[in-house]
């Protein structure tokens, strides 16, 4: 018997850039962090030889933190070992018609905060190693709180992806929202982070109103500094930065996720 288990994420910036045709055509940049929420995988051969696969996560599928990618990355793990396993979800997600990009399997994988960079089919990684007063500042601040939408990613894609070109000039300043976001992090440049999160937001927007269109209570609350929708948006999680995180969470109507970053990425037993 194998048993994996690999983290789901949060974004902060620079989603959307991962995904082709974008990243093939220009190249992306994410910023995302592995957190103590896990998909999990277990893998059994019986006497007979059949094999048996179970899986589940902690956080729902269709929450936009990469649950699916997390199971995914998790099982493969569990079947044929921890090497290439991102890649090899990525690949089997893509037979399945998901048309999002590969920042969900890469944070499962590896852990940590990650600015990851998107040319072609390449992935090039660059752990971000700020201080830990940056860290007890964004897991103190940073909200994660869930709506209670759900949806499929790869549908949220199809009808961004239906306007490339008219969209393309958001995707541009999403990608930049990623470099920025990666130096504010590196540099514990707070007020850069926000900065960052708020340009990626505004962007979104542009690709598709609707995207954000659940999250505008929140432009009425006192104390954001900023916000985003985790993963395609329009629904799911949202990570709100907070001045003072409890105020904020008892004027917000959805449930807050407690969470920490998970710096080990997958694991596997057996």
């Amino acid at each position: 018997m194998a048993k994996a288990r690999a983290p789901v994420r949060i974004d902060l910036a620079g989603g959307w850039s991962d995904a082709p045709p974008f990243c093939q055509q220009v190249g992306g940049d994410v910023v995302n962090i592995a957190i103590n929420h896990y998909g999990h995988a277990e893998v059994q051969i019986d006497e007979d030889g059949k094999l048996s696969a179970s899986y589940s996560c902690d956080v729902p599928i269709g929450s936009g933190l990469g649950a699916t990618g997390a199971i995914n990355v998790a099982l493969i793990a569990a079947i044929k070992g921890a090497e290439g396993s991102e890649e090899a979800a990525y690949q089997f997600e893509k037979i399945l018609g998901n048309h999002g990009g590969r920042q969900d399997q890469w944070a499962s994988r590896y852990g940590g905060i990650q600015h990851l960079k998107f040319i072609g089919e390449e992935v090039e990684r660059f752990p971000l190693t700020p201080g830990p007063r940056f860290i007890t500042w964004l897991e103190q601040h940073l909200i994660i709180a869930d709506t209670g939408i759900r949806h499929t990613s790869g549908d949220l894609h199809s009808s961004v992806w239906d306007r490339y070109e008219q969209v393309l000039p958001h995707l541009m300043e999403i990608r930049q929202s990623g470099r920025d976001m990666a130096m504010a992090v590196q540099q514990d440049d707070r007020y850069k982070v926000c900065e960052a999160m708020n340009a990626y937001t505004e962007a979104v927007g542009c690709l598709d109103p609707s995207l954000n269109e659940p999250y505008q209570l929140l432009e009425n609350i006192d104390g954001i500094r900023a916000w985003k929708g985790m993963g395609a948006a329009a629904g799911g999680f949202v990570g709100i930065i907070a001045r003072d995180p409890d105020a904020v969470k008892e004027a917000i109507p959805w449930d807050i996720l407690e969470w920490s970053i998970d710096d080990v990425g997958l694991t596997v037993q057996g």
